[in-house]
């Protein structure tokens, strides 16, 4: 039975049936109906992060002050006219309300529907408000930020009861610069609110937004480009003028790079670049002048270090002859790297895919995930299948004790390692 075209036709029998499915599924029993797998494998994050289904929590909001910081500083801010144009109007006379979350799941905007907003602060689901999955539970904010890929919750597929008289579609917002999540926009309202069609209109505005924030991207290149040439014309040599985020601007003596990997704090001086070896930074408004030292870069034995030890903050550190950087990670690329130093010999697309997201057909995200991958360990990583260089030494770096170094993901991962990573 497909319960969202039920939930169309007969919000209140599909919301009966959800009710039956999540008493049983949470209490062991055999389900009269399974749940859609994103809403089951979410449910069994859920038990396993030890959230209550029957009592919500509701976290400490943030100060105005520290909500106003988190506005003016995010990339939302950007794309909250897109967003409030495609959404907004339709939110309002549906009796929904539009929810804008950053990526760590607080809620920084939330505009609709009068009456909708006072029943969402009786649920907590307020300005500064953490919505994250692990606090609240399955739903249209925290659900979406760890699948990444849009997701509607219905009634009693939120995992905490309070929750089962709502209706949620929320679909994630990435950056387009680097891949990053940096925020979620979610439509609420109640049962009777609920459509097919929502998560789609929700997917489609966030789309506009990507491609807003692209169009802000290539318009600041434009103008980097403009400052670029009269200082590349001037020097000898191999040299690059690249934006914050190393996407390239103009060249000169080499060939064109997209993009170069820069380590995560840049600052002037003298640094190593793995596709470049030494290299001068200096500033430039809006990005910076790389030239490339004379010596060739080494190209002998290199050690990767995969730390997975922060809860929050997972990083790679690579070294070699001609010295080392450290890099951030996102949660998905760590995830995956991690597979690939446990599976030395590689994985395909497919494998990845069934992997991490316990579905083998969604090759096409492992494929774009992969390639923001390479853009920073590009000469560290063969493909078909993807895999570590046999050249390259890996060492995995664990949480102390029995955590588990990916407490949200979507599929279970193999026996973890604490020694350089051979073939599992």
């Amino acid at each position: 039975m497909d319960v969202t075209r039920l939930a169309a036709v007969d919000a209140a029998r599909a919301a009966r049936v959800l009710d039956e499915v999540r008493s049983a599924a949470l209490s062991g029993r055999r389900v009269p109906v399974a749940p859609r797998p994103v809403i089951g494998q979410s449910w069994e994050r859920m038990l396993r992060s030890g959230v209550d289904p029957d009592h919500g929590f509701r976290s400490r909001l943030l100060s105005r002050e520290e909500v106003q910081r988190r506005r003016e500083t995010s990339a939302l801010r950007q794309v909250l006219p897109v967003l409030r144009e495609g959404l907004l109007s339709v939110a309002d006379v549906a009796h929904h309300i539009m929810v804008v979350a950053d990526e760590e799941g607080r809620v920084l905007w939330r505009e609709g529907s009068a009456p909708v907003l006072r029943k969402a602060d009786e649920l907590g689901f307020e300005i500064g408000a953490d919505w994250r999955e692990e606090v609240v539970g399955t739903n249209g904010v925290g659900t979406p930020a760890v699948t990444r890929r849009p997701v509607q919750v219905f009634a009693a597929e939120h995992f905490v009861r309070s929750h089962t008289a709502w209706t949620c579609a929320g679909a994630p917002i990435t950056d387009p610069r680097d891949g990053r999540l940096i925020g979620v926009v979610d439509v609420s309202g109640p049962l009777e609110t609920m459509h097919p069609a929502t998560l789609a209109w929700v997917d489609s505005v966030a789309k506009l937004a990507e491609a807003r924030l692209r169009e802000t991207h290539l318009r600041s290149l434009e103008r980097l480009r403009a400052v670029a040439a009269p200082v590349l014309a001037r020097i000898d040599g191999r040299a690059l003028v690249v934006d914050r985020h190393g996407w390239t601007a103009a060249v000169t003596g080499m060939p064109y790079t997209e993009r170069l990997a820069l380590p995560a704090s840049v600052s002037a001086g003298m640094r190593w670049l793995p596709a470049l070896g030494r290299c001068s930074l200096e500033p430039l408004a809006g990005g910076w002048l790389v030239r490339a030292a004379d010596e060739p870069v080494a190209r002998g034995a290199t050690r990767i270090v995969l730390d997975l030890r922060g809860p929050r903050r997972r990083s790679v550190e690579v070294s070699g002859g001609s010295g080392s950087w450290t890099r951030e990670l996102s949660p998905r690329h760590a995830e995956l790297l991690y597979l690939l130093a446990v599976h030395r010999t590689g994985r395909s697309a497919a494998d990845l895919a069934r992997d991490v997201f316990g579905d083998p057909a969604r090759t096409v995200t492992v494929r774009a995930e992969m390639s923001r991958v390479r853009r920073y360990l590009g000469p560290l990583l063969d493909h078909r299948p993807y895999r570590f260089t046999e050249s390259a030494e890996v060492e995995v770096v664990l949480p102390d004790g029995p955590h588990d170094p990916f407490p949200r993901s979507t599929a279970r991962v193999p026996g973890r390692p604490r020694r350089p990573a051979r073939e599992a």
